[in-house]
Parts: structure tokens; sequence; C-alpha cells
């Protein structure tokens, strides 16, 4: 990417944090976070970064590109407060978008989400219909809605990328996120720990797992591109619950059988399974997965070494 002055919302949240630092290198960037979710620890020191929250005025949004990656980012999040989660994920969003707008700013790369797929084992290509049923589906999916607004009103390039299952491990920027991070984050740390991780069901259930350096550069390319629409980032290739357990057992040298317990989220909304179609993605700026699931648990193990 040529050097820009770019704005990251949740900026010191995980996937915003390996963003803006890859991105500090080369370019401005500021980094915007509430801190709800995100740490300035996770940082670097060439990060411009400010605590504010997405829904005040007055955003630093005199930049070449946005990426908006803050939200209320879980399904328990939103049952909790509804209203506040619709507060963040949507009218953040469109207070941020028009913000840049109105300072010439015509480059959006921001968060959506795969889960409104719904549970699929075959993969998922954007065109395929999309349903909601929880409150978190619901804003990501009203971000999609307005981000075509934007798009076709005001002729700007909005590109919503649909993350899988994005993981990079405690040793990374994902240990703030406690039980909020990625399975494969809370299963190494248990099974490094000496305990049983805990599983819903009987861990049948499949995640194409991405690591996070594969969508930084994913939402890179996005920007890059000046791409509108929707896209996937995710590998192609699902993994259950049960199959990484047995193979984070095996990188870390032990061996813990895994506890089964009652999904205490309702069947009617529990994704089952995902798993990507990324082909438009990769049709349109080459973008493909790099990082194989054995050599990222290797990553996310190596602290434990």
């Amino acid at each position: 990417m040529q050097e820009q002055t770019i704005l990251i919302t949740g900026g010191a949240g995980f996937i915003g944090s390996n963003l803006a630092n890859h991105l500090s290198a080369d370019n401005e960037v500021i980094a915007i976070d509430d801190e709800y979710l995100g740490t300035a620890e996770n940082l670097r020191s060439e990060v411009d970064y400010r605590k504010h929250s997405v829904l005040e005025d007055d955003l630093p949004t005199d930049v070449d590109v946005v990426f908006h990656l803050a939200a209320l980012s879980s399904y328990a999040m939103h049952e909790e407060d509804p209203t506040t989660g619709a507060r963040v994920n949507v009218e953040g969003f469109v207070n941020v978008v028009d913000q840049a707008r109105q300072e010439g700013c015509d480059t959006i790369v921001y968060a959506s989400t795969s889960s409104i797929y719904g549970s699929q084992t075959d993969p998922s290509p954007e065109s395929m219909p999309v349903a909601v049923n929880t409150g978190y589906e619901a804003s990501k999916l009203a971000r999609e809605r307005y981000g075509e607004y934007f798009a076709n009103h005001y002729d700007m390039s909005m590109a919503g990328m649909r993350f899988f299952s994005v993981y990079q491990g405690y040793g990374g920027a994902e240990e703030h996120k406690g039980e909020y991070a990625n399975v494969i984050s809370q299963f190494a740390d248990d099974l490094a720990s000496g305990e049983a991780p805990v599983l819903y069901g009987d861990g049948t259930q499949t995640r194409d797992f991405t690591h996070v350096d594969d969508i930084v550069r994913g939402l890179e390319l996005a920007a890059e591109h000046d791409l509108t629409g929707v896209y996937n980032l995710g590998t192609g290739t699902a993994y259950s619950f049960n199959e990484l357990v047995e193979m984070l057992n095996e990188e870390l040298g032990t061996d813990i059988e895994p506890e089964y317990i009652e999904n205490p989220i309702p069947e009617s909304v529990y994704v089952h399974d995902t798993c990507a179609d990324s082909n438009r993605m990769h049709d349109e700026t080459g973008w493909e997965p790099l990082i194989t699931l054995d050599e990222g648990l290797e990553q996310v193990c190596e602290p434990y070494y």
C-alpha cells in the first residue's frame, strides 16, 4: 500500500491492532478504541493511539482510508444489551463512515461476519442467501446494507469483509479478550495449563479457522483495490472442535480429554458449522490464505514450549 493516512476503529482490539501494527511500518496510522475489549498494550509505538468511542462527534476521520473494525463482537454481548449492540455496531458504523465522507475519504473497509450464512458444511459463497437469528448478526447485516447505501448514493468504495473464525493465540493480541477469544486460544491455554478444554455438545461442530495474518493481508488488499461489496476471508477448510483438541494435544505433547457440556446457546441460533468460499476475493485481488492450521497451531503453542 502506498504511504497513506489511515484510521482504524477498534484499533486496540485483536484484529485491529494486528492491522495497525502491520500498516504503521509504511503509513501514518491512527487507531481509536473505547477500550471495552481493546488495550493500547497491543499497539506499537509507531501507531498514533487515541481513546474514542465510534459514537462520538469530531473523530479523526480526515484520512485516506478507514478500516472500521470496532464492534460488540459476540452473541452474548448483544443479548445482554441489544440497544447498545445496535448503537455501537450500526449507529457507530454510520457515524464513522459519514464523518469520513464529509472529510473527503471515500475508501472504507469494514468488518462484517460469516455468521449470517448460518450452519454450512459446504463452502459458502457471498451470493448465497443469508439470514439473521441473533442481534449480532442483525447488526452486521445492517452494516452491509448501509455500506451499499454509501456506495450507491455517494460513490464510495465500501468493502464488507466476512471473517471466518479468526485466531492468533494468547501469545499474540488475543489474550485480553479472555472468554471472547477464539477457541483455539482458549483450548491451547487450557491444555498447556493441564486443564480439560470445555466443548459444547459433542464437539463435532466445525469452524473455518483463519489466521489473523491472512485476515490482515485481505484487509490491506481490499483497500488497495478499492473493493465494493461483500467478501469472504477464510481458508475453505473446516475442522471440528474434537479434531482441534487432538491437534493441540499433539502439538503440546499433552494427552488431555475434553469435557463436554450442554450448549448454553439455543440450538436455533447456534452456528454449528462454517466454511468459506473465498474465490471472489481471490479473483479480484489474488488473495489466498498462506498459513495452514498446522502452522498456525505451532505459532499459537510456541509460547508454551
